[in-house]
């Protein structure tokens, strides 16, 4: 009799279990559901939509009043997708994807457009590496998400995928990353002109400080009548160019070098310095590049022999305040990396640390080598009126990522695998 109402109650309970399971399941079903419709109306409006989003899931963001580190991966999925960027919910930012509706925003706006060119997509997690890091050190900076948020118009767009990589260790653990490409934001006026470009990563506050310069510029530029914008964009680039020789000749000199070569002479970077000058992205991705690639050619001038990563190193330790991040990009680092307090503890400020040495590494090195060399191309006016064909430029010459190589400079024609078809499939 027992046993008879024992099985009775199990029974009972597996049905009042299976029926609370089911039950969760369709509400969450629903309010997923629910959700995708409401940012599917509120895409449509732009900022004003992303701020509706954020008004009326307010209690639901509020990860201190959760107890929790993130919000609800529902939410998280829904604000993504509402401000087409991957961790929107750290960095309150609305993208447009379409160049034409960030123009028809910009000119109604009075505001110039940052348009960011990657590999892969903003709004996934395996986009390039220089992206990706953007996401986490730079977006969700306050000062930064501030000045993005009220003075430009957002824009990105995918130049192509991103190449990935897997690493299968045969026991069921897997590694994926990806493997190479680079990022830009362009700083362009409301007809989609570009106004100037900042190439890579930069520390936070040496990225404020370029993105106030060119907001400067852009207004200033839009404001000249037709014939004579053309000149003053030259004189920017100039001047510009000229306060970046006289600091990197002052820092040199810091350092007991004297007379140094200038940054640019109309040559572009070597292979060799440009696949270098990615020193974050880097420190991800070369161990697996170096397993990849035969080697870098020898390919060495004055420049490159006078710095090499010592003088670097020393330079950026000038600049260490530039790459400094604060503490909504640190709660991002913590929450996507770390599974636990003790964890974090422990690791948190020496990958903190480590992140902001390569970020200031990062930020000399572009200004210097990459930043100067755009400068260079508008005071010639080497192909910089059109978007188009200066992202092709940037990606050939400075990233040496052309369009023209499917594989990205990843396939050698040079070296023998020794697998079939040289492992193309």
């Amino acid at each position: 009799m027992k046993l008879k109402n024992f099985t009775k109650a199990f029974v009972l309970t597996l049905v009042i279990v299976n029926f609370w399971s089911t039950a969760q399941a369709q509400t969450s079903s629903s309010d997923t559901a629910s959700l995708s419709q409401e940012v599917a109306v509120l895409r449509k409006q732009g900022t004003k939509g992303l701020q509706t989003f954020l008004n009326t899931h307010k209690n639901e963001l509020n990860t201190r009043s959760l107890g929790t580190v993130l919000p609800n991966p529902q939410i998280r999925a829904a604000l993504d997708e509402l401000c087409q960027q991957r961790d929107c919910y750290a960095s309150r930012l609305y993208w447009y994807t379409d160049l034409e509706a960030a123009k028809a925003a910009a000119k109604a706006s009075g505001k110039p457009i940052l348009s960011l060119r990657l590999l892969g997509r903003l709004d996934q997690d395996l986009s390039c590496a220089n992206s990706r890091f953007f996401r986490v050190a730079l977006y969700p900076n306050a000062a930064i998400s501030q000045v993005l948020q009220n003075r430009f118009i957002l824009h990105w767009q995918s130049v192509r995928p991103v190449p990935k990589i897997t690493i299968d260790f045969g026991d069921g653990r897997k590694l994926e990353r990806t493997i190479t490409g680079n990022s830009i934001h362009y700083i362009l006026d409301a007809s989609g002109r570009p106004i100037d470009a900042i190439p890579g990563l930069y520390g936070p506050k040496a990225f404020l400080r370029q993105l106030e310069q060119a907001e400067v510029a852009a207004k200033e530029y839009s404001k000249l009548p037709l014939a004579q914008r053309q000149a003053f964009l030259k004189k920017y680039h100039s001047d510009r160019l000229n306060a970046i020789q006289t600091q990197w000749t002052a820092d040199l000199s810091r350092l007991g070098i004297q007379s140094p070569p200038r940054l640019v002479e109309n040559q572009s970077p070597t292979a060799e310095i440009a696949g270098s000058l990615a020193v974050t992205k880097m420190a991800v991705e070369n161990p697996m590049l170096n397993v990849l690639r035969s080697g870098a050619e020898a390919n060495r001038n004055t420049l490159a022999e006078i710095t090499d990563k010592e003088v670097w190193n020393k330079i950026a330790q000038f600049y260490a305040t530039d790459a400094k991040l604060d503490q909504n990009s640190i709660a991002l680092i913590s929450a996507k990396k770390f599974s636990s307090v003790k964890t974090e503890t422990e690791n948190l400020r020496k990958t903190i640390n480590q992140f902001e040495n390569l970020m200031a590494l990062d930020s000399l090195r572009n200004e210097y080598m990459l930043h100067s060399q755009i400068h260079q191309w508008f005071t010639q006016e080497a192909q910089t009126n059109d978007l188009g064909e200066l992202n092709e430029k940037v990606y050939a010459q400075l990233f040496l990522t052309p369009s023209s190589d499917p594989w990205l400079g990843l396939l050698s024609n040079d070296s023998y695998s020794a697998i079939d078809n040289d492992g193309l499939r």
